[in-house]
């Protein structure tokens, strides 16, 4: 059997015991990115807090190569995972260079000091996200778009293995979602960091993703490349997008065509 950087095996998601979806199998190299897609509910933020650890899994296991996360220590995790979900970071009186030195924790050892290398890496990634010019301001103070580009910088001030990213492009303009994803595909290629992480713009997703997992239901409704997923007749039964206004809607049709052309 292939060995692989990241997968699960029959693993099963939900809320207080009660499974909301079974049997999810992924299996990724490293240096993949996987994009999560789905309506509104479907469970994709359930996948991904179970996938960092925050929430218990039902059933099933997480493997870190031939490792499973039940088995890892804790702050050998945050050596290898960096996670920003959507929850909103608390961060009183702190700027944002602030917030972004807590990526390097994981590094520090008891005390928390920063040594000079710490420092110049601090510095590095704010240049690489755009985040330097913002750097003394009260991270409380800044935009939402703002908080997303400092929170990718902490993630990635973590030189983590793997980043866990949960709606990641929300509040950014389209510049920035740009950005955003040709900072995640150059640490790919340069550091072979593995992505996860959910999308609502689907063009985005086809452009970004190596791989695709499609949830509705009980069940992972499908899983693969690109390619194998942004068929219009899957795309539509996946959003309830029935024949009626949506389908006559000549922009929406539109945007139907340009996915399967992409």
């Amino acid at each position: 059997m292939k060995d692989y950087y990241f997968s699960t095996k029959k693993m099963c998601v939900g809320y207080e015991n009660k499974p909301l979806i079974k049997e999810i199998e992924l299996a990724l190299p490293k240096g993949e990115i996987l994009t999560l897609i789905g309506p509104n509910g479907a469970g994709k933020s359930t996948v991904l807090k179970s996938i960092t650890g925050q929430l218990q899994l039902i059933g099933g296991t997480v493997f870190f190569g031939k490792n499973s996360l039940a088995e890892m220590k804790t702050n050998e995790l945050a050596r290898k995972m960096s996670v920003v979900l959507t929850q909103k970071l608390k961060a009183e009186l702190k700027s944002c260079r602030d917030v972004v030195a807590t990526g390097r924790y994981p590094y520090t050892g008891w005390f928390g000091i920063l040594s000079k290398e710490d420092e110049q890496i601090i510095d590095e990634v704010m240049e690489l996200t755009h985040t330097a010019d913002i750097k003394e301001q009260e991270f409380d103070k800044i935009s939402d778009g703002q908080k997303q580009r400092v929170m990718l910088a902490r993630a990635i001030c973590q030189e983590p293995e793997i980043v866990i990213l949960d709606e990641p492009t929300s509040y950014l303009d389209i510049r920035y979602k740009l950005d955003f994803l040709s900072i995640l595909q150059e640490m790919r290629e340069k550091k072979g960091l593995t992505v996860i992480m959910s999308l609502h713009e689907l063009e985005l997703a086809k452009i970004v993703s190596d791989k695709i997992l499609c949830l509705k239901g009980e069940y992972v409704k499908r899983y693969g490349t690109p390619e194998e997923i942004f068929e219009s007749d899957f795309i539509q039964e996946l959003f309830d997008m029935k024949e009626g206004d949506f389908l006559k809607n000549k922009k929406f049709s539109a945007y139907i065509k340009q996915l399967e052309c992409m």
